[in-house]
Formats: C-alpha cells, sequence, structure tokens
C-alpha cells in the first residue's frame, strides 16, 4: 500500500498479454478508477512493448513487468484460449514470477487458462468462461473448477468467468477492502449493476422473456420494498399473478437465481448497508432486513463473506 495523502492508494497491476481482449483489459481501470483515489492502476506487458489485442488495434502501454512485482493486486486480462499452452512462454512466465507473495491476482475470463498454466491454480477452486470449461478439465484436471459461477474467491487468488463478470469480481475486490457503499457508489458511476453474486449462474437459458410473457421485474421491485416481511412464494407468485411454479421458473430463467435465494442475497446486501451506515444493533438489523433472528443473520453474512455482523461492522465502519 502506497500513501497519497492521509489515506493508503492501493496498486492494481493489469497484464496486459498479446492478443489481449479489448473490452476487459479496460475494466480494472474503470472500476478501481470510480474509487474516489483509494487504488491506482498501471497497465502492463511482458516487456513493456505494445501488444496486439484481438481486434483491429494494439494497444501501448506505460509499464513493464517491474509493475507486477510493485503491486498489491495484479490482474491478467484475457486472450484467445488457443493462444494458451500448458507451458507459458519463458518471459510470461518470468513476468508472473515477479509477483510477491501473498499479492491478490484476478484472473478475468480465459487468463484463468493463464494462471493455471503458472501453477498459481494448484490446489484451489476457480472459474473460466463456461464454454471452455471442458478444455479447461482437459488441459488442468487437477484444478477444482467450477464453470457454472459468475466467479470465484479462493483469497487471494480470484478467477472470474467471461466478459461482464470482470466487472462482477472488481466490484467485489472494493466491495471487499471498502465496504458496499463505495461498490455501490462506483457502480453507480460506471451505471452497472451493483451486486451480482459470486455463486450466480453464469448463463441464464432464458434471459428475456418470451415475446408477450410478463416479467417478474415487477416484483422484484415490490419485494426489495418488503424485506422486512417474511415473504414466501406464494406472495411472490400472487403479486406478479402467476402460479407458484411458472413464477419460479420465470423468475430462474430471468434472474439466474431461485427467488428464496436472490431474496437472501437481497436481505445480506441490505443489512451489510445498515451495519456500514448506522450503529443499529445487529437484532434490530436482522428485523429491517426479514431475516427472524440475528443468529439467522449471523449465518447468512458468514456464509456470503466469512465474517459475523461484529467483525463487518468494525472494518467497514471506519470507512465512513
Amino acid at each position: 500500500m502506497r500513501g497519497s495523502g492521509n489515506r493508503q492508494t492501493h496498486r492494481v497491476a493489469v497484464l496486459a498479454l498479446d492478443g489481449v481482449y479489448p473490452f476487459e483489459l479496460g475494466i480494472p481501470a474503470r472500476i478501481f478508477g470510480a474509487a474516489d483515489g483509494r487504488y491506482e492502476v498501471l497497465t502492463c506487458t511482458v516487456d513493456g512493448r505494445p501488444v496486439r489485442t484481438n481486434a483491429d488495434f494494439t494497444v501501448t502501454v506505460e509499464h513493464g513487468p517491474e509493475a507486477l512485482g510493485t503491486a498489491d493486486t495484479v490482474v491478467v486480462a484475457p486472450i484467445a484460449p488457443e493462444s494458451v499452452s500448458t507451458d507459458l512462454p519463458d518471459e510470461v512466465a518470468a513476468a508472473l514470477a515477479r509477483i510477491r507473495s501473498g499479492t491478490r491476482i484476478v484472473s478475468i475470463c480465459t487468463a484463468a487458462f493463464v494462471l493455471a498454466a503458472a501453477g498459481l491454480l494448484d490446489g484451489r477452486r476457480a472459474t473460466t468462461h463456461w464454454q471452455l470449461a471442458d478444455e479447461f478439465r482437459r488441459r488442468f484436471p487437477h484444478i477444482d473448477l467450477d464453470p457454472d459461477v459468475l466467479f470465484v474467491d479462493d483469497d487471494p487468488v480470484l478467477t472470474s468467468a467471461g466478459a461482464a463478470s470482470g466487472i462482477d469480481v472488481c466490484l467485489h475486490v472494493v466491495r471487499k477492502d471498502h465496504g458496499s457503499r463505495l461498490a455501490n457508489t462506483v457502480a453507480r458511476r460506471c451505471v452497472v449493476p451493483p451486486f451480482r453474486d459470486g455463486g450466480q449462474a453464469q448463463y441464464i437459458e432464458r434471459p428475456v422473456p418470451e415475446s408477450g410473457a410478463a416479467s417478474t421485474a415487477a416484483t422484484r421491485a415490490w419485494a426489495l420494498e418488503r424485506l422486512d416481511e417474511p415473504l414466501t412464494l406464494d406472495d411472490l407468485a400472487a403479486h406478479a399473478r402467476m402460479s407458484r411454479r411458472t413464477f419460479a421458473r420465470r423468475f430462474n430463467d430471468e434472474v439466474g437465481l431461485s427467488p428464496g435465494r436472490w431474496l437472501i442475497q437481497q436481505r445480506v446486501a441490505r443489512a451489510r448497508h445498515l451495519l456500514e451506515s448506522s450503529d443499529l444493533p445487529v437484532d434490530t438489523i436482522a428485523g429491517q432486513v426479514g431475516f427472524a433472528t440475528a443468529a439467522s443473520l449471523r449465518q447468512h453474512l458468514h456464509t456470503a463473506i466469512g465474517v459475523s455482523p461484529q467483525t463487518y461492522r468494525r472494518t467497514f465502519q471506519t470507512t465512513r
């Protein structure tokens, strides 16, 4: 961490390899750059020279591999998977070897192949784009791959799925470092959804309702105003004027989660906001977000982020 005025600046080094996908390459600078100066983002290549993208242009960078050795977080941007062999080119392996022990490392999409080839995923859970799961397993059968999720946080190594899940994992990092208030602010500035849980499905079979079919969006908005109430599937289906079965199927088609799991995610997110922004007792917060007891809130919060309400509050309330 580097000093920046009265607070510390977290250095993020983004590694662009030959054939990099330009959209994903720009995600870290866009997300971390919107976090009120808490992050410094440096883009580098393995030799400091320009790299070709998988589009019709080349990217020129300011930094070489030395940036990796000074980073608090390293993000590896994706490239075409056929460009990644199980044996990394010497210059790529040498660049990755500069990363200090304990540094947080994030891969976006196919960059999981790069981390795997470098041995950085050995003994860890990981994910990558769902279409490449079979190829990943063929090349790296010893790695515990979960192709059904948006990202996996196996601290200090995080892997994410395709394209927009790079936004999700970077927002997750901001939330983890500075709490949901700043992460929500960053999301608003970037006009992206503030929270998609890492366990959410990568691939939703039918994300857009069929022509003429009713959507569950209005019912989701209605539920968010009533999280303190003991909402049931019957309540949600009745509001949407659908049968239980139709509502549950359509909800999963649109959101990629069951109604029950989605409600828990929203309640945990609201609880985190209240823990950060208020001095309300945990019992009171539990009631306001729809958990029957403080014990239930503790259990769900621990499942989501691995800490107790008290620990979360001590960590993030100071960032107000």
